[in-house]
């Protein structure tokens, strides 16, 4: 008989303690613990992507991370890169250029997308693609995704180019 084990995270920059059995999967605390439904689980294997979120800014397969292996980490889920309500602007971006078509995929390309950008502002097209391998879409055919990627990180070099301009 397992018992639950008190489990503390920082989740979307807001601290939880949960309890939990030791082999529960992260994203069963995220999901059923604390309510963050839009972490999706696809197919409890690792290979699709859709459970995504971040753990210290790395996207993490959610289904495959017991939540013991996340305590006391920075675990970022699609809810927790828009505050109070509002699009992020990379999701902004997605609805922009037709790269969401069911939604689910979504929150895990999203969620690595916008890793990569934090890590690479301006990222090539491989950098896109490569940073995309682990997330599966079976409606959109990437191409739409691979542009709403490269049209926000375009609209973040822009606006440093005016402020140069005014320099």
């Amino acid at each position: 008989m397992t018992t639950e084990t008190a489990l503390r995270f920082r989740v979307n920059g807001r601290a939880h303690e949960v309890a939990a059995h030791p082999s529960e999967r992260l994203i069963d605390v995220l999901r059923s613990h604390l309510g963050l439904t839009g972490t999706k689980e696809g197919c409890s294997t690792g290979q699709c992507g859709a459970c995504t979120v971040l753990v210290d800014g790395r996207p993490v397969a959610s289904c495959m991370m017991l939540a013991a292996d996340a305590a006391d980490r920075d675990i970022t889920t699609i809810e927790g890169i828009a505050p109070a309500g509002e699009l992020h602007p990379l999701q902004q971006a997605f609805l922009d250029h037709g790269a969401v078509q069911c939604g689910f995929c979504t929150p895990g390309m999203v969620l690595s997308a916008k890793a990569l950008l934090d890590e690479k502002p301006h990222p090539s097209d491989e950098e896109i693609r490569r940073a995309l391998v682990g997330n599966l879409c079976r409606c959109t055919g990437y191409r739409k995704i691979l542009d709403a990627i490269k049209a926000y990180a375009a609209s973040k070099r822009r606006p440093q180019a005016k402020r140069a301009k005014k320099r």
